[in-house]
């Protein structure tokens, strides 16, 4: 995933679809723990620190202007 310097490049429109990717991402990955299809719950924790990321860069440019 990106920094958060290299997303404080990326417009608020482009940051959405970002975090509308990971969530659904997220959702993916659950599922497929839930029914036994992946097992690699690193992958959980990197995409939870992905979103805070981008939640974080969206509110500092919604605080900014």
């Amino acid at each position: 995933m990106n920094k958060a310097s290299e997303l404080r490049k990326n417009s608020r429109a482009e940051l959405r679809a970002e975090l509308t990717a990971l969530r659904r991402k997220q959702l993916e990955l659950r599922i497929q723990h839930r029914t036994g299809q992946f097992a690699d719950l690193a992958k959980f924790q990197e995409i939870r620190r992905d979103i805070a990321r981008v939640k974080t860069v969206l509110n500092e440019q919604a605080l900014s202007g």
